[in-house]
């Protein structure tokens, strides 16, 4: 897992297959003294290669997509808010799951790279982990690296 906001030690950690949040922002040291845990689902299932992005208190994250999704929303369903279908509960992109409307409120995703990234999803089946977005046209590692604490791969 990739964690990056306010923990103690941001970056990668392994866990053990079925690890949740909360066991990899321990595995990143614990949380740092200004994070914001009220604003991320600590208790969420992680898949492999998944990043995590613990807010600081005032961070202004990217929400893609509107509000988290309220309390007792299935974890997994993908519906960061009304009418999304990519966005996740924790303010997420959901690489596998948006439309390209969606894709393209990512920094830098007009309507062309939005529907090459679509376009790359039916040709080559879901994406694995957040990285395999180098695969498509026009999505070099600078892009890549702009993007990837703002989408996710489920």
């Amino acid at each position: 897992m990739h964690v990056s906001g306010a923990v103690t030690r941001p970056g990668l950690v392994t866990l053990p297959s079925g690890g949740r949040v909360g066991d990899a922002v321990v595995a990143a040291g614990g949380l740092a003294r200004d994070a914001d845990p009220d604003r991320i689902n600590l208790a969420r299932a992680l898949v492999d290669g998944e990043h995590v992005h613990l807010p600081r208190v005032g961070e202004d994250v990217v929400t893609l997509g509107g509000p988290p999704a309220p309390a007792g929303t299935p974890d997994g369903a993908g519906n960061g808010g009304a009418g999304t279908a990519g966005a996740t509960h924790d303010g997420l992109l959901d690489l596998n799951r948006a439309s390209a409307t969606e894709l393209e409120q990512l920094p830098g995703i007009g309507p062309a790279r939005a529907a090459a990234i679509v376009e790359y999803r039916e040709l080559h089946g879901p994406f694995a982990v957040p990285g395999d977005l180098r695969g498509v046209s026009g999505i070099g590692e600078a892009t890549f690296q702009r993007l990837a604490p703002l989408v996710v791969v489920r």
